[in-house]
């Protein structure tokens, strides 16, 4: 008797998690569907997602080599959706100078100009500075939140910090004047797993 009380309540259990799960997975499920939460597509333009230009198409010639990135949302051109209903969508934009770019790195930019997530590979945080790196002496975009550095350079890889993977990198192109999305994210975009 008591082994069939056991099995019982182990299937209730089960049903009423898988019932909870469900109905949690449906929302989020709803969420990705809406046009703004659509991760960047390929042929999106890109578009200023702050500051004075707010909402205006980022151009090769609005980034100056060295600058401090610039931060973008992709916008659909067909339905002039811009694509800033999930903060993972958020990128910067940074121009180099292409001779410094490795291999992988050169083929996803757009003559020096790279894109890489805005979120944090380690706790989600905004990556928000342009600094000195740690360890040597060219600019590195880092998250002040836990201080993990990216060469993006070099795919967006750490040279600092607790962060274990790199940026996702976005591959651009330049179409009619405006530089637009290649392809999808290249790596995980957002933080790690609990924490």
């Amino acid at each position: 008797m008591f082994r069939a009380d056991q099995t019982r309540r182990s299937l209730l259990l089960t049903a009423l998690a898988t019932g909870a799960c469900l109905a949690t997975a449906r929302p989020a499920a709803a969420e990705d569907d809406q046009p703004a939460d659509v991760r960047p597509q390929k042929g999106d333009i890109l578009v200023i997602s702050d500051g004075q230009h707010e909402g205006e198409i980022v151009k090769p010639g609005d980034l100056k080599l060295g600058e401090p990135p610039l931060r973008a949302w992709p916008k659909d051109p067909k339905t002039s959706v811009v694509r800033d209903g999930s903060r993972l969508n958020e990128i910067l934009i940074v121009k180099l100078d292409a001779s410094e770019l490795d291999d992988a790195t050169r083929s996803r930019s757009a003559d020096g100009i790279v894109a890489y997530s805005a979120v944090c590979t380690h706790a989600a945080c905004p990556v928000t500075e342009w600094v000195k790196a740690e360890e040597g002496d060219k600019n590195v975009l880092k998250c002040p939140c836990h201080n993990s550095e990216y060469d993006p350079r070099q795919g967006a890889q750490v040279v600092f910090g607790p962060a274990l993977r790199r940026l996702a990198a976005l591959p651009l192109a330049v179409a009619d004047g405006s530089l637009v999305v290649a392809g999808a994210f290249v790596g995980k975009v957002g933080g790690q797993q609990g924490g």
